[in-house]
């Protein structure tokens, strides 16, 4: 797994899909979970749903801060971007 990507400060800001690409790639980070389960997945996805909406709630109260060119997330970098 890589380094999670900064969203504060893109522009434009950072999309509900790349908001949610994070929180999965933490709450899998965190749990140390490489692949989901029947058992796992509830947890997982709830976890991922608290961890996006607290994700907005910051990125809506914190200052703008330019982010570089070489810190886009990668739905940005691929072309992915919905």
């Amino acid at each position: 797994m890589s380094n999670i990507t900064v969203l504060r400060g893109l522009e434009p800001r950072a999309t509900e899909q790349e908001i949610f690409a994070a929180a999965q790639e933490y709450v899998r980070k965190v749990g140390g979970l490489t692949g989901l389960s029947y058992v796992t997945k509830p947890a997982f996805d709830k976890a991922v749903a608290a961890v996006a909406a607290a994700t907005t709630t910051l990125l809506a109260e914190l200052p703008d801060h330019p982010v570089t060119a070489a810190a886009e997330p990668p739905l940005r970098a691929t072309g992915d971007r919905v």
